[in-house]
């Protein structure tokens, strides 16, 4: 657990930063952080803007400032796996539709495989399928990868080491969560109609791991696993697994 006395600590190192600057200095420095998030290409961490802007500048206070500055305009301040980009508001997104690319849609498949990495990552292919209640084909967790939206991130320190997967930075962005916490949990599902509310009442939603750290029963990855293993030999060892079970 953090030490309270450090937040405090960090808080008044921020207020004394806010405090050297002169207005002038402020104004400048938000101006600065206004140009370059309307001209990034893709989200902006809060350590990639302060390396751009003058020594000693308030990137938290700043980014707070433009963030309550554009809440009620046409585009927000949004923070997104952790980084900053400015987006039309959601209330505005009709206006955009026309020229929207409509991507193809995934299939009842994917969507599953794709919903139960994101709530139980790290997951193997075969508890996956154990999840789903049949199997899933190569050609779903392929589809997933080259959408970006998942990754491959170990293997299990079970016998076969099958790979466990995980979701990316990808699929938090074009979902619009800042992290994995902010999935609907249980409540929020029941609300949406996507839960049967006669539901066992043990039942509970589980708190994913998508950080880039392996967890205890995962090993890394080889450099060379990752650019050249191909997926059939992928979807052999893990057959070999489901066998073995």
């Amino acid at each position: 657990m953090a030490n309270p006395n450090s937040a405090v600590a960090i808080a008044v190192d921020n207020d004394a930063t806010a405090e050297a600057q002169s207005p002038e200095e402020r104004r400048q420095a938000l101006r600065m952080v206004e140009a370059l998030l309307f001209a990034a290409a893709e989200p902006l961490a809060a350590d990639d803007l302060a390396g751009r802007l003058p020594s000693g500048a308030d990137v938290t206070g700043i980014l707070r400032e433009l963030q309550a500055v554009y809440a009620d305009r046409g585009v927000n301040l949004t923070q997104v796996a952790g980084k900053w980009s400015l987006r039309t508001a959601a209330d505005l997104s009709f206006l955009l539709s026309r020229d929207a690319v409509e991507q193809k849609r995934l299939s009842r498949a994917a969507m599953e495989t794709l919903a139960i990495i994101s709530y139980h990552q790290p997951v193997t292919r075969a508890e996956i399928e154990e999840i789903r209640g049949v199997a899933t084909s190569k050609g779903t967790l392929d589809l997933l990868l080259e959408t970006g939206w998942i990754r491959m991130r170990g293997r299990r320190k079970t016998p076969g080491r099958p790979v466990t997967y995980g979701t990316t930075d990808g699929f938090l962005s074009h979902f619009g969560l800042d992290g994995i916490g902010d999935l609907p949990g249980l409540d929020e599902l029941k609300g949406a109609g996507l839960l049967d509310s006669r539901i066992p009442t043990d039942f509970s939603i589980p708190e994913p791991h998508d950080g880039d750290e392996l967890t205890e029963d995962e090993d890394p990855l080889e450099d060379e696993e990752i650019l050249d293993a191909g997926a059939d030999d992928l979807v052999a060892e893990e057959a070999a697994e489901r066998q073995a079970d």
